[in-house]
């Protein structure tokens, strides 16, 4: 029985070992090998790998995938203009120097992204302040981008890392601007208004204007003609009231007293005291009749 055991023992002592010295690489890591504290390898091939039990090596695993950094916390950032903005940004990194990180940050990835995010801020600060917030906004944002991401390229360098790409997420005015931004948007969007009202009234008088005026032509022009016309209606009838009493001077003589008459007695509430023997109604008394008794009306 004590053979048995120490057989067991010592089978399972020998698996221990050789699991201590086996381990295995992912193709999405770098394997970095300590001998007595110091790097002896840096293994990149993925597969089944060998080693010296510890504590005379050790293995640690870097993760060689692209790494997202966001920027830690919003700090406003002055353009040209001295207009202050806030910029969210990332930046996409990746290991490619294994011995340089872990010299430089260790085994741990917070380490180089604390590292990391003030000299990205920095960067970004340098740019912004040459740029004007339309630049920032829109018209140069991409090359703000590029620019910052080559300045990086030395510094991620001394970190053994690689900056793949650097984006600005998000670009915003200082909260302690916006409502004054705000405001003077508002107030700038009612100046265009008033503009468009005040030019609306004026072609709306101008077009009442010539309305009017082309009004007063159209009559004047129509009064013009009715005048005319009426003008020669009156010749016309004149003309023909003449032929008509040269023809019959009598007649002519009568029907003029009808008209004086008709003039005269218009109004039924009208008195007129005359004499009848005046020449006025020579036409009622007809030819060889004496005076008329006086008459009322």
């Amino acid at each position: 029985m004590n053979r048995i055991a120490a057989i067991v023992a010592g089978a399972i002592v020998a698996l221990m070992l050789a699991s201590s010295m086996l381990f295995i690489v992912d193709q999405r890591q770098f394997a970095v090998v300590y001998a007595l504290g110091e790097i002896k390898e840096v293994i990149t091939e993925p597969g089944l790998k060998f080693k010296a039990p510890p504590p005379i090596q050790n293995v640690v695993m870097l993760d060689r995938r692209v790494q997202t950094l966001d920027s830690p916390e919003s700090r406003p950032i002055f353009t040209a203009e001295k207009k202050s903005l806030v910029i969210d940004w990332l930046i996409k990194w990746r290991i490619t120097e294994p011995r340089q990180f872990i010299r430089n940050n260790g085994a741990d990835i917070r380490n180089v992204e604390n590292r990391l995010a003030p000299i990205v801020q920095a960067a970004f600060n340098e740019e912004v302040t040459k740029r004007t917030v339309i630049g920032v906004l829109s018209a140069e944002r991409e090359k703000i981008m590029n620019d910052v991401r080559k300045r990086l390229g030395d510094e991620a360098k001394q970190f053994g890392i690689e900056v793949v790409d650097v984006r600005i997420k998000r670009v915003d005015f200082a909260s302690g601007i916006t409502d004054a931004v705000y405001r003077r948007m508002q107030s700038e969007r009612q100046r265009v208004a008033a503009e468009a009202r005040s030019t609306g009234a004026a072609e709306g008088e101008k077009i009442k204007a010539d309305a009017d005026r082309q009004r007063e032509v159209i009559v004047a022009e129509a009064f013009r003609d009715a005048q005319k016309i009426k003008g020669e209606g009156d010749a016309k009838a004149s003309a023909l009231y003449a032929e008509a009493f040269g023809r019959d001077p009598q007649f002519a003589q009568f029907y003029r007293s009808l008209e004086a008459y008709r003039a005269s007695f218009r109004n039924k509430s009208d008195v007129m005291v005359v004499d009848p023997g005046s020449d006025f109604f020579k036409a009622m008394r007809g030819s060889g009749s004496g005076p008329a008794a006086p008459a009322r009306k």
